[in-house]
């Protein structure tokens, strides 16, 4: 169960925290893209992985 998790929000913690650097480093263009792609790929793994728990929990009761 944790592992679901860690693929739900590891990758996009990766792309915020990089995100954050490259704002700080001053290249905006490089933050936007990363701010982009976390949102995408939280957007994508919600759905997925938020699809898988709310099967394992209807198979477990």
């Amino acid at each position: 169960m944790s592992a679901i998790f860690l693929l739900l929000f590891g990758p996009a913690l990766v792309f915020f925290i990089v995100a954050l650097v490259s704002l700080v480093k001053k290249k905006k263009k490089r933050a936007k893209i990363f701010f982009i792609l976390t949102g995408v790929y939280l957007l994508i793994s919600l759905g997925t992985c938020g699809i898988m728990l709310a099967n394992l929990s209807l198979d477990v009761k």
